[in-house]
This record gives C-alpha cells, structure tokens and sequence, in this order.
C-alpha cells in the first residue's frame, strides 16, 4: 500500500529478517545506525554530513557494507521521520521495499567489482514525481497514490547504471504547486532547523530529508523555484540545470515549458557527481530536449547534437577548485536583496568572503528588472492539464488502474481541499484550445519572455549598457539572495520574494547554496545564495560554489537529528 502507513518505515526491520537468506547482515535494534567498526583498519560510516566520496572509503577499507549504510539510513528515517516519533519530520513517503536488495547485491558481488561507478551504493531519495519501477509515483496526491509507471525516469535509470541505490521517496507540495509544502499523501513537512517552521517547496520533502542526513543525495524538480528554495531553507546545494540539460521524460509535469529535475545535495562535490549522472541525450519524444531555447524548437536528434547543443563536459567534477574564487568577477544585483535585516547581514558577510578570496565584486544592474519580474508569469496554470494528461497516459494503466484522465481527477477528491479551487482553474485551460485572449498571454510567455529576459541577462553578465557598450569586463554570474525572507512558520509559505522567478524566465542555470547561518536568529536559520550564470555554464556555477564551500564552510548541519 503506498498511502502512507508507518509499517511502511517501521518494517524496515521485519523485512531485514525476512531478507536474512540472501547474505549480508544488517544493524540490530540496539546499535541502529551507529557507524560499524568494519574492523581495525576500517573507516567507519558516519550517516550526518557524509559525502560520497566519505561513503567510498569506508566501503573500500572495508569500514561498512552497502546493506549496512541503507539499513542505516533506514534507521534514520524510522527515528526521526516515522510517525510516533519526538521530531516526525513528515519528508519520506515510504521506503523502497528492493532497497535493502540492491544494497545485498551489490555486497555479495563487491569482491568481483568494486567500487564499479560514480555513485555506487550511494542512497538517493527522488522528489515523488519522479517515477521508479519499484515503487509508486504520486506527486504528493492520494488520487495517484497507487500509481506505478512501468519504468524509471530517464533521471533515476541513470542514477542507477552509475551504482546508486533508490531509497525511497521524497515527501513534496502537492501537484508541485507552491512553497508550503504539504501533501494529502503524508502532510506538512518540517524544517529540520526549526520544527516550528516550514521547509519551503514544492521539493520539499527532499530539502528536508538531505539536511537531516536521511539519505546521501536527492533530486528535486524546479518549474519556478521548486529546487532553489527548500535548498535555501535547508542549507543545500540545489541547481536549476539549463532547460533542456535534464531530460524530462517520467517526471511529472507542472509546466513542460519550464519544469527540471535537478540535484540536492550537502555539498557541492555530490551535486557535481549527481549532475553527471541526470544529464544527457535522451531519446524519448518527453526528453523536451530542443536544439534551441524557443518552445516550437524541434527535439535534438542524437548524442553528438546534444552535446554540440549543450557542451556537456566529461564530468563536472572536473571544475571543483578551491581556488575558483581567486580572480572570478561576480555581479551583485542589489535590486534583488530585499529589506530582511537577517538575509542582508548573511549576504554582506559572504560578498566580504568572496572578496577576502580574491573575487572582483560589483554591483549590476539587470535593465527592465521590474518588467521582468512583474509583467511576465508562469505557464503552469495554462500547461498542467495538458501536460498531466499526457504523462499519466505515457504507461497503460491495465495494471495499477491509475486516473487518466483531468476530469476525473477534480472528481477524485484525492487531493487537499485547498488545492480543488486551483485544480479546478487549470482544468478550464485547454492549451490544444486557447481563447483568443489566453493565446496572447501564452505567446507572450513563452515566445516573447524568453528573449526579452535573455537579452537583459546577457548585457547584464556581459557588462554592457543598453546600446551594447562595455561598462567594464563581463561577470562570471549574476549574485543575490535565493529567497529574500526565511522560513514561514508551519503551514505558511515562506517570504520568497520574486528572485527564483529569473532562472526559468531566462532558462538560464541556476545554483543556490549556503551564504551562511543567520546567528542572530534562535536557533540559527541557513540563508541562501543564488548564482546565476549563462546558459549551459553549469561548470563555473559550480567552480565558484566549490570554492566558497571549502574556503568558508557555510552549511551548519540542524541539531535536532545527530548520529543515533
């Protein structure tokens, strides 16, 4: 059953023992999730703030054993997630019930293979819109809760040949509809800093889940700031890849336009390893991966177009370098700052830390910013039905007996009470039958917008007045707050402001990571930094992000979910 049920996480045990012929040990009550000796000379797990490459080591010295990390994420999850418990952090939906499987496999063949990829062993919770073979995909919706496509995102089977492990799913804002973060399928999610307050959205769960170390990685989907702001809320790395980067096939839409699946993670090093493993050509007509940005472009046709297209780097690891600030020229777009004192503090500290790293920081001004930011809009209320549709009928639905069709959607009930008004609202758009007044404002945002913002972007990064002319050297990125307020209390949306909304208007990359900690603030809050680079520039965003991570340090982990 996938409606959420505690025995889904509470059985993680009885399944272990029901597992116990197939090789392997797992961890037993009393030491549950303590990182195992592994002998004299293992390196032994630690599950808070690992990373991968932490992971490798202690596999390779013989430290830990696959099963024993995914039981001990599971572990994790039943402690400080599962219902009953002191902090019921409501950001898992269930777990894989094959987790522990792959995990026992991948023992068993160790001593032949190794560590045989990129991602090996390493536990990754999807945002529930991401479909996997082995367990539901319900977009946070108990109308879809049962809902199981016949095969993996495009996303999650190359997570898989690069040796990760699917540990279960992540808790989201239902529909992928906004930043509260709730869904009808496990409820409110919490901040793991503060209980009391939200953890933004709509990948929430993930957000959640990454900063209380209860899985290694997790994906997200961004349509308009979905991935950026639970980063920022929780102390993250999260990237908005270019669009069209990141195939889109078996990721439930919001908008196609501008929807994105994209990394999660606690470091910068593991966002790298996860972006080479989502990115690349992907043959299926849901790829949405164009030969160029306008949305009647037609699909790429091959890999060697694709990369042409794109200029996908061998790995991205290739650009961690703690150097990456020394010399980088960051335009800092004060229009952007708003008026929290908490923010601008953080943000003042870390433009100091980038200057103090040899960075060339200075002010920008992006042209028309108010236009941008207040004439144009969303496309989600025009292409859900439409994209919707489509995607539930991409597998039959013989087997699982899934909802096909919008209407009977709405009609379902399987939804929160207060989504029905919108639900009802996109139910009314026809994108194949716009009136003559909605195809204007559907033209304007996906014909007209992307140029308009473009074009202002690029003089902006390029360092150039309205006329094309130098106003000095061009910038690296473009600098500012991820979200402009902190945390909303429970329930509420946080103060978000319009700054995630640059990004997918551009379908430019976008990386927001840790600026620092808001101190003043009880307990402390993490505060976002968002870079902004051009498009397919992925490798600086995350040359310059290395290099502040390692010089400075900015994530603090919650204290509310230490080491069991």
């Amino acid at each position: 059953m996938f409606m959420f049920d505690p025995k889904l996480l509470v059985g993680s045990a009885v399944l272990a023992a029901l597992l116990s012929g197939c090789g392997g040990s797992s961890s037993s009550s009393d030491d549950a999730g303590t990182p195992p000796s592994g002998g004299d000379d293992g390196v032994a797990f630690s599950f808070v703030e690992s990373t991968v490459a932490d992971l490798h080591t202690s596999l390779e010295t013989g430290g830990v054993t696959c099963e024993e990390v995914v039981q001990g994420y599971i572990d994790r999850i039943e402690a400080y997630d599962d219902t009953g418990s002191t902090t019921e952090l409501n950001s898992v939906v269930a777990i894989n019930p094959e987790a522990i499987i792959d995990a026992r496999e991948k023992d068993l063949n160790f001593a032949v293979t190794g560590i045989d990829g990129p991602l090996y062993c390493v536990p990754v919770l999807p945002k529930d819109n991401f479909n996997t073979e082995q367990m539901p995909t319900s977009g946070g919706a108990l109308a879809f809760q049962y809902n199981q496509p016949t095969r993996d995102a495009y996303t999650v089977r190359r997570m898989r040949e690069a040796g990760a492990i699917v540990l279960g799913k992540a808790n989201m804002d239902e529909f992928a509809f906004g930043f509260r973060g709730e869904s009808s399928v496990r409820g409110l999610v919490k901040n793991p800093y503060d209980l009391t307050k939200g953890s933004g959205g709509s990948s929430t769960g993930t957000g959640t889940a990454i900063a209380a170390s209860l899985a290694l990685l997790g994906t997200g989907s961004d349509t308009g700031g979905s991935v950026r702001v639970p980063s920022s809320l929780n102390g993250l790395v999260g990237i908005r890849p270019s669009l069209r980067l990141v195939s889109l096939d078996g990721i439930m839409p919001l908008a196609t336009w501008q929807d994105t699946g994209g990394p999660m993670c606690r470091t910068v090093e593991d966002c790298a390893l996860l972006m080479d493993a989502m990115v690349g050509f992907d043959t299926s007509p849901a790829s949405n991966q164009r030969v160029s940005f306008e949305i009647d472009a037609r699909l790429i046709n091959n890999e060697e177009e694709y990369e042409q297209v794109t200029g996908v780097p061998e790995t991205y690891t290739e650009f961690l370098d703690a150097d990456g600030l020394d010399g980088a020229r960051i335009g800092v777009v004060r229009d952007l700052f708003g008026t929290n004192d908490s923010v601008l503090a953080v943000m003042d500290q870390a433009i100091a830390n980038m200057e103090a790293a040899g960075a060339v920081v200075e002010d920008v001004t992006i042209d028309d910013l108010g236009t941008i930011l207040g004439d144009y809009q969303s496309m989600s209320s025009y292409e859900f039905r439409h994209d919707l549709e489509e995607y539930l009928n991409s597998w039959p639905n013989t087997m699982d007996g899934h909802i096909l069709d919008y209407d009977e959607l709405v009609a379902s009930g399987g939804y929160l009470d207060s989504y029905k008004s919108g639900l009802e609202f996109r139910g009314g758009i026809d994108l194949n039958n716009l009136t003559d007044e909605q195809r204007v404002v559907y033209e304007k945002n996906t014909i007209e917008r992307p140029v308009f913002v473009r074009e202002r972007l690029m003089r902006a990064l390029d360092n150039l007045d309205v006329d094309g002319n130098p106003l000095g050297e061009a910038y690296d990125v473009l600098l500012y707050p991820a979200i402009t307020g902190l945390a909303g209390d429970l329930g509420n949306s946080p103060s978000a402001g319009s700054n995630n909304r640059l990004s997918p208007f551009s379908l430019f990359p976008a990386l927001v990571m840790p600026a620092g900690m808001a101190e003043d603030l009880e307990p402390a809050m993490p505060v976002g930094m968002e870079m902004l680079g051009r498009e397919f520039d992925e490798e600086t965003l995350i040359k310059l992000a290395y290099a502040y991570q390692e010089q400075f340090q900015p994530r603090v982990a919650p204290t509310f979910t230490p080491e069991l």
